[in-house]
């Protein structure tokens, strides 16, 4: 298991997985005040939560899937990426895309952070790509 630091100003536990399988981890409101969201806004959200990932690694800002379909709270930019040389304080840029008017309270669950191992490439530049069966092929080119 890889070890992340952290620093957690929010009066909310650290971000934690909600079961032993779980992929991503809550990520909880960390407002003085209820925010309330109404039907397609958008505002920042902070978490007062600081991370400094290792080199090779990134943090994914995902929405939820029960604020999703139960009340139509999603994440702009999503995923979004925290690399790792950002050392802000994470914020999650929430959106209403219900009808009805959404209330944050201090302590919400509101997004979920997958931390992932990823690449850094160099590119080739080369005349000819080789053939696959798709090419190119995209936007539903390959059926229902």
């Amino acid at each position: 298991m890889k070890k992340i630091k952290i620093i957690n100003t929010s009066s909310n536990p650290n971000p934690s997985y909600a079961t032993a399988f779980s992929a991503g981890m809550d990520l909880r409101a960390n407002i003085s005040e209820t925010v309330e969201l109404k039907s397609l806004e958008r505002k920042l959200i902070p978490t007062g939560i600081f991370i400094e990932l290792p080199a090779g690694y990134e943090a994914q800002i995902r929405p939820r899937s029960g604020l999703a379909i139960n009340s139509g709270i999603t994440m702009l930019n999503s995923p979004g990426t925290i690399d790792s040389d950002y050392r802000g304080e994470i914020k999650v840029i929430a959106i209403n895309l219900s009808f009805e008017p959404f209330i944050i309270n201090n302590g919400d669950k509101i997004a979920q952070m997958v931390i992932a191992k990823h690449e850094t490439i160099e590119w080739e530049n080369v005349e000819v790509l080789s053939e696959t069966k798709r090419n190119s092929g995209g936007f539903g080119h390959s059926g229902k």
